[in-house]
C-alpha cells in the first residue's frame, strides 16, 4: 500500500455501506483510486475501486464500471473475480474485487526483464484467463504487465486484474479512457486507435507485454499521436529475443488482426506445447514447427495418419516392421467418463501388446468396453512402459465423478469433478504420485462438487449452529446452486466466532462454491428480542438515522460518542391503517418503548407524524436541544456504553398490548410479553422492519 493522502475519497478505517472497512490505497490516477479493504462479517480481503464523485454521475465511465462489473460471471483462477458494484451515501460509485497478493509483472518489468521461460509460463497462463474472458464476449482492452499479478510471486499463478480506470502511472504508461478506447499506447493493438477491439486485440496486448516484460523498459512508441499510429503500422522489433519467445511475439503482435492466432485457445495449445521438456530447445536448433494456428499444416499430417491407420487395418502392411508404423507427433492418448456416465478413448499405441493391455485396463477400470479401433498404432511413444504408465493415470483419475486424461509426450492433464473437496484433495495427490513416478509433467484442473446443491442439503449443517434466531439461505434462481455460483447466508449471530463455525462446517460440502455470511453479530440480549419477533413482512416502512446537529443522514448506523442519533420512520401517506409500536433495545439488556409510552400515548398511523410529498415523517429520536425542552421528545447522547442496538418498528392491526408500557424496562419482560402477545393472537402484525444502531468509540 502506499501513504495516504489529505484528498483521498476513502480514509483508513472508514467503513461503507456497514461492509467494507477500508485499510490502505493501493493506487491513485486521475479518474479515482484503488483501495485495500476488508468485509466485516466474513474477514475476505477485497479491492476496491472508486470513482471521484464528480466522475460517479458521468455516463461514459458509468458504462466502463458497468462493464467490468460483468466479469463477475467469470469463474476461473487466472481471471480476477468481481463481487459487487455499489455506490456510498456521498455519490462514489466503487467496485468490489478480490485482492491477489502478489507481484505485477511490471514489477519485473521495472527490475530489469524476466526469462524467457518464465514469460512463457505467464503467456500460457494468461491465455487461459482470456480464453474464460473471450467466451463471455469481454474484451479486456486494457491489457498490460501491471494488469497482470503474480500471485506469490509465482508465473504459473499469474491472474489478470484490471484496475483500469484507476491506474497508478508510476510505471510510465499512458492510461486513455474514452466512448471508443480504453488502453495503453504502449500495449494497445492498432485498431484499438481506430476505435475498435475484438479478442485479438488482448493477444496482441499479451505479445508487446512480454516482449516489454523480457527487456526491461516500456515500449518506445513516440509521443504524439500521429507517431503513435505511424509505429503501430510496422512490426515490433523482437531482435535479440530468443527463440521460441521471439516467435510467440512476432505472431502475436503482428498489426493486421487477421494474421494473428485466430484464439487465445489457440495460444494456450501451441505454449502448452512449446513448454513441453525438450521441444523449447528443440525450436532453438531449428527442428521445430510453425505455431498450430496455421490449419492446413495440422490438417495435413492428421490426414496422411488417417490414411496410414485405416490401411494398417485393411492389412496393407502386414509383415511389415514394428519400424514401418507411422510416427505420431505428439503421441497421445485421450480417455474419460463424462457427466452422463459415457467413457471415451482413443489414441495411440506402440504395437498390438500394449494397445491390447490398455483397452483391457480402460474396460476393468470403467466397466465399460471401448471400441477395437479406439487405440492406433503408431512409434513415438515417449515411454517403453506406456500401457503401465496409462494404467496408473486411470487408476488414479477413476474416483472421480467425472474425468478426462489429455496425455501429449510427457504432459498429462487432468480435468473432472469430485464429489468434495477432500476428494478433489485427494484425486490431486494421487494423480500427482502417479505422473512423478512415471516422469511426466502433470496438469490439474479439477472442480470439487457435488454439481447441484439445494438449500435443503445445507439446512441440517446450519440449523444446529443458531445462536440468535434462524439463518437463512438465499434461494437459488434454479432451485440448485451451479458450481462457481455464491451461496448467501443471513441472520444473526453471537460472536463472529459463530461465522468463523459456519464457514468450517460448510466448506466442506460446497465445493467450488463461494460462501457468503450476511450474519450481524448481537449480543445476547438483543437475540432473546430478535429471537421472539414474529415472520411479519417487511412491508414499506423505513427507519432513517441522522444527527441532531447536522442535516446530513448516517447510511452507516455507526455513532461516536457524543453523537446524538435522530430517528425517524417514513411511511407511505396512503398506509394509514393500524398502529404503529416502535422500541430500541440496547447493549445493557433495557428496552425503551419510545412509541407509544406514558408521555406520547398516541400511536395510530393516521393520527401521528407529519405528510409531505405523499410520505409519513414520525420521528420518534430528536435533537437533544429539543427533547430539553419537551419531555415528550425522546432524545439521546452517545456515552462510553459501546455496541449495538435493536430498533424494532412494528405496524399492528390493534395496539399490540393492552396497556402503555414503562418507557424502560428489561429486555426479558418485554420479551415474555411478547411472547404472550403472539402466542394469545388477539393481534396481527401487518409489517415490521428493524434496524441496528451502532455505537463505538
Amino acid at each position: 500500500m502506499i501513504d495516504p493522502l489529505p484528498g483521498d475519497i476513502f480514509r483508513k478505517g472508514q467503513v461503507l455501506n456497514n461492509t467494507y472497512e477500508i485499510e490502505g490505497v493501493l493506487g491513485r490516477g486521475g479518474t479515482g483510486e484503488v483501495y485495500r479493504a476488508s468485509n466485516r462479517i466474513t474477514g475476505r480481503v477485497v479491492a476496491l475501486k472508486a470513482l471521484k464523485r464528480e466522475l460517479s454521475a458521468n455516463a461514459g465511465y458509468l458504462e466502463l464500471m458497468k462493464r467490468e462489473e460483468e466479469m463477475r460471471n467469470i469463474s476461473h483462477d487466472a481471471v480476477v473475480r468481481y463481487t459487487d458494484c455499489s455506490q456510498t451515501g456521498d455519490g462514489h460509485v466503487y467496485l468490489v474485487m478480490d485482492y491477489v497478493a502478489g507481484t505485477p509483472l511490471s514489477e519485473w518489468l521495472e527490475q530489469g526483464g524476466a526469462s524467457p521461460r518464465d514469460l512463457l509460463v505467464v503467456a500460457h497462463r494468461v491465455a487461459e484467463g482470456l480464453v474464460a474472458t473471450h467466451e463471455r464476449k469481454i474484451v479486456h482492452r486494457d491489457l498490460s504487465p501491471d494488469n497482470i499479478i503474480l500471485r506469490d510471486g509465482r508465473p504459473e499463478e499469474a491472474v489478470i486484474i484490471d484496475f483500469g480506470i484507476a491506474k497508478d502511472s508510476s510505471t510510465g504508461a499512458r492510461t486513455i479512457v474514452g466512448k471508443e478506447f480504453a488502453g495503453k499506447y504502449e500495449y494497445a493493438a492498432p485498431e484499438q486507435l481506430h476505435g475498435q477491439a475484438e479478442p485479438r486485440s488482448d493477444l496482441y496486448a499479451l505479445g508487446a507485454s512480454l516482449l516489454a516484460t523480457f527487456r526491461g523498459r516500456i515500449p518506445d512508441v513516440g509521443t504524439s499521436p500521429g507517431e503513435v499510429v505511424r509505429h503501430k503500422e510496422r512490426r515490433i522489433d523482437t531482435a535479440g529475443v530468443p527463440e521460441p519467445l521471439k516467435t510467440l511475439i512476432d505472431d502475436l503482435t503482428r498489426p493486421d488482426p487477421a494474421q494473428r492466432p485466430p484464439s487465445a485457445a489457440a495460444v494456450v495449445k501451441e505454449i502448452g506445447r512449446l513448454l513441453q521438456p525438450g521441444l523449447a530447445k528443440a525450436r532453438q536448433n531449428g527442428r521445430g514447427t510453425k505455431p498450430g494456428w496455421r490449419p492446413w499444416l495440422a490438417i495435413l499430417p492428421l490426414a496422411v495418419l488417417a490414411v496410414l491407420a485405416g490401411l494398417w487395418f485393411l492389412g496393407a502392411f502386414e509383415g511389415l516392421s514394428p519400424a514401418s508404423l507411422p510416427i505420431a507427433t505428439p503421441y497421445k492418448l485421450t480417455a474419460g467418463v463424462d457427466a452422463q456416465g459415457r467413457p471415451t478413448l482413443a489414441g495411440f499405441a506402440p504395437d498390438a501388446g500394449q494397445q491390447e493391455t490398455i483397452l483391457a485396463n480402460f474396460a476393468r477400470t470403467v466397466g465399460l468396453a471401448p471400441p477395437d479401433d479406439a487405440l492406433t498404432l503408431a512409434q513415438g511413444a515417449p515411454s517403453e512402459k506406456w500401457a503401465q504408465d496409462i494404467d496408473a493415470f486411470f487408476a488414479a483419475a477413476i474416483p472421480l465423478d467425472e474425468w478426462k486424461l489429455e496425455v501429449a509426450d510427457r504432459t498429462v492433464r487432468l480435468t473432472g469433478l469430485a464429489p468434495d473437496t477432500a476428494g478433489r484433495e485427494a484425486a490431486v495427490s494421487r494423480f500427482n504420485a502417479a505422473a512423478k513416478a512415471a516422469g511426466y509433467q502433470p496438469i490439474i484442473r479439477i472442480a470439487a462438487g457435488p454439481r447441484d446443491l439445494s438449500p435443503d442439503q445445507l439446512k441440517p449443517l446450519i440449523v444446529p449452529l443458531q445462536t440468535c434466531g434462524p439463518l437463512l439461505v438465499q434461494p437459488p434462481e434454479s432451485g440448485t446452486f451451479p458450481l462457481g455460483s455464491t451461496i448467501s447466508v443471513r441472520g444473526n449471530v453471537t460472536s463472529s466466532s459463530d461465522i468463523e463455525a459456519l464457514q468450517q462446517t460448510l466448506a466442506p460440502h460446497v465445493g467450488d462454491r463461494e460462501l457468503r455470511f450476511d450474519a450481524t453479530v448481537l449480543n445476547s440480549q438483543l437475540c432473546v428480542v430478535q429471537e421472539l419477533l414474529p415472520d411479519a413482512p417487511q412491508g414499506q416502512m423505513t427507519i432513517v438515522l441522522g444527527y441532531g446537529d447536522r442535516s446530513e443522514p448516517n447510511m452507516s448506523g455507526i455513532y461516536s460518542v457524543g453523537d446524538n442519533p435522530v430517528i425517524d420512520v417514513l411511511v407511505p401517506a396512503t398506509l394509514d391503517k393500524g398502529y404503529l409500536w416502535v422500541a430500541i433495545a440496547d447493549v445493557t439488556g433495557n428496552l425503551f418503548n419510545v412509541l407509544p409510552n406514558i408521555k406520547r400515548p398516541d400511536h395510530a398511523l393516521a393520527q401521528i407524524g407529519t405528510v409531505a410529498n405523499g410520505m409519513r415523517t414520525i420521528r420518534v429520536a430528536y435533537p437533544t436541544a429539543e427533547g430539553a425542552a419537551d419531555p415528550a421528545k425522546l432524545s439521546f447522547a452517545v456515552d462510553a456504553t459501546f455496541g449495538r442496538s435493536l430498533i424494532i418498528v412494528m405496524q399492528t392491526d390493534q395496539p399490540l398490548f393492552p396497556q402503555l408500557r414503562p418507557t424502560t424496562e428489561s429486555t426479558k419482560s418485554f420479551a415474555e410479553d411478547l411472547r404472550a402477545v403472539i402466542a394469545a393472537g388477539r393481534v396481527s402484525i401487518l409489517s415490521m422492519t428493524t434496524r441496528l444502531l451502532d455505537t463505538r468509540n
